[in-house]
């Protein structure tokens, strides 16, 4: 990824392109704090996303009224300057369309445009770096040793030894992370390098554990290109869908080559905040014991989900065979020859059956609702393609600027650019989506037809790329029920809504998790899961996100309604992206940087 850039500064020649008379205008007008002025620069139908660098949050405001409330809001204190249009992340599109970047009163930014008659239509400004607090990298990256005789010197390891043992003990850590999958790693590998003291805990023996321990089938259903970590992409010879054992070996070698202050075998117990002394009281138990630490800030880096979403069905406490929830799923072989039924039909439920297929079990999917598919190449080629592939590598398209165009468009027209992808994907793949229905498989494409990522978005579940189970439900080697509810069980079989009774030797409930803030009713409290409200959804209005509209993922990343309390989730992609900006806002708050917050989520909905 390059660093370097050629800045072509605003000027106001009669040769000027469009964006560079925007931004001088635009500039102009903040710099003699003309709200008025620079809100008229903005088409009215226009959107402004911030991530941190304008509101030390993560919001998207709509409309002039909403550029203009924002900006009288925070403008006396940001002091934007300096907007440019910048080559740093190579040509943007056109004549309508530009990177560009800016400073504020405290750190670096950088983002994107899009005019539309001469006015903004879409604006993304990022935070990227902290004035005087920048990440050590290339010319700033540390000599690694002390050259000369100097006495009594400690070595790299002497060092990160003295301060692993003191870490937790004899000095607190800044921040606490809970959750040492690839999210809390992200998160702590930024936080590293920001020089902010942090300690992850995990309850697995070690890194990489929480793919480990999945069923042995799982893999990466998203491209390597979309996967990488910061600061460390994976080799060009890795896989194009990473195995769970690999990705897991991989986590483990990044927590050590990023210097990690990982504790594995670490169960958080319980958490509680001390609204006089501004800190955590954080209890864990490491190899059997209790330990306290006193962290500022608290992240849940659990994943986008919350705790497994078990059903309630009469005749569990009956039932004679292996029952458990997918993601407790301990693989195929032990079920060689027996009969199993997987209740759901998303990813995990048809990654279950495909594998206990593969063994020679006798699987039946329950499919209770419609699934949203689409097959993996087709996804690939059509719905990644142009951001992450080889082919988009190859035409000098990076992660980072991979990541700011994907980020640069508002959520509330993503379904608009979407809808498109997946038309193109039904009419690609309709001999595949005929078949899967003449099987009986419920199929939709989304509640408006913008297809997987929007559901993703909006409810993170409700769909399946498909790498090889819906040929063998379309074949009938996976048997289905559709459009049917489980009854009860009985002691060796399960009772469905339309009569049948499906004899089983094994049932997986691949029904899904609940919301993230049910991991702080487990931690802190049920109060503050309440005060913080559910996390993920958009607001849509659309099945299972229910409004009002949002604009943003609620609680994901940023400031939430009880203090010095974040969470972190998501996949690699957001784990990867949104880390920079959560590490930001935490290394602000650190060096006593003011972080006044604009547009604090208000909460519409409990979990």
């Amino acid at each position: 990824m390059t660093e370097t850039s050629t800045d072509r500064p605003v000027d106001t020649s009669a040769t000027e392109t469009a964006v560079t008379k925007w931004l001088g205008e635009f500039e102009k007008a903040l710099s003699v704090q003309d709200i008025d002025a620079a809100a008229g620069l903005f088409v009215d139908d226009c959107y402004w996303r911030d991530l941190v660098a304008f509101t030390w949050n993560i919001v998207t405001v709509e409309g002039v009224e909403g550029v203009r409330h924002m900006l009288g809001q925070t403008l006396e204190r940001v002091q934007p300057i300096g907007f440019s249009v910048t080559d740093e992340l190579g040509e943007a599109g056109g004549p309508t369309e530009s990177w560009i970047k800016f400073e504020t009163s405290v750190g670096q930014g950088i983002g994107h445009i899009r005019l539309r008659d001469g006015k903004a239509w879409t604006l993304l400004t990022t935070l990227n770096d902290l004035k005087g607090h920048e990440e050590p990298k290339r010319d700033r990256r540390p000599m690694g040793t002390e050259h000369g005789a100097v006495r009594n010197r400690q070595t790299w390891l002497e060092q990160r030894r003295h301060e692993a043992e003191e870490l937790g003990r004899v000095t607190q850590p800044y921040v606490v992370i809970v959750g040492g999958g690839q999210g809390g790693i992200a998160l702590g590998a930024r936080l590293r390098q920001l020089r902010v003291p942090t300690i992850i805990v995990d309850r697995n023996p070690r890194p990489g554990d929480a793919w480990r321990k999945r069923y042995k089938s799982l893999t990466l259903h998203d491209p390597v290109w979309y996967d990488h970590l910061p600061y460390i992409d994976f080799p060009p010879n890795w896989p194009v869908f990473s195995p769970k054992d690999k990705i897991a070996d991989w986590l483990e070698m990044y927590t050590r080559v990023m210097e990690l202050n990982y504790w594995d075998s670490t169960e958080c117990k319980r958490a509680s905040y001390n609204e006089t002394a501004k800190e955590w009281k954080v209890v864990v138990e490491r190899d059997g014991v209790e330990m306290t630490l006193r962290p500022k800030h608290l992240v849940l880096a659990t994943g986008m989900a919350g705790k497994p979403s078990m059903p309630d069905i009469p005749g569990m406490d009956v039932f004679k065979g292996d029952q458990h929830h997918s993601s407790q799923h301990p693989g195929p072989d032990a079920y060689r020859g027996k009969k199993a039924v997987v209740i759901g039909s998303n990813n995990s439920a048809h990654d279950i059956c495909a594998a206990l297929w593969e063994v020679g079990a006798d699987v039946t999917m329950v499919q209770r609702s419609s699934t949203h598919v689409s097959r993996s190449d087709s996804l690939m080629e059509l719905g990644l393609g142009a951001l992450y592939s080889e082919s988009a590598v190859e035409s000098g398209m990076t992660t980072q600027k991979a990541d700011l165009t994907f980020a640069s468009i508002p959520y509330r027209l993503l379904h608009v650019f979407q809808i498109p992808v997946y038309d193109a994907i039904r009419e690609r793949d309709a001999d595949f989506y005929a078949r899967l229905e003449k099987a009986g498989f419920m199929l939709d494409f989304g509640d408006d037809n913008s297809g997987l990522f929007m559901k993703y978005l909006r409810r993170g579940s409700g769909y399946y790329i498909d790498v090889g189970a819906s040929e063998l439900v379309a074949n009938g080697d996976i048997k289905l029920e559709s459009g049917v509810d489980v009854v009860r069980l009985t002691k060796d079989a399960i009772v469905l809504s339309n009569g049948k009774s499906l004899p089983a030797d094994l049932v997986v409930y691949a029904t899904g998790y609940g919301s993230m803030n049910g991991w702080a009713a487990d931690l802190i409290s049920p109060e503050v899961a309440a005060k913080v409200g559910k996390c993920w959804g958009l607001g849509s209005g659309t099945t299972k996100d229910p409004g009002p509209w949002e604009g943003e993922l609620r609680n994901m990343w940023k400031p939430t309604q009880q203090e010095a309390l974040w969470f972190h989730g998501g996949n690699l992609h957001q784990s990867r992206h949104y880390s920079l900006y959560l590490a930001l806002q935490l290394k602000a708050r650190m060096e006593g940087i003011p972080t006044p917050v604009y547009g604090l989520q208000t909460v519409h909905h409990l979990s």
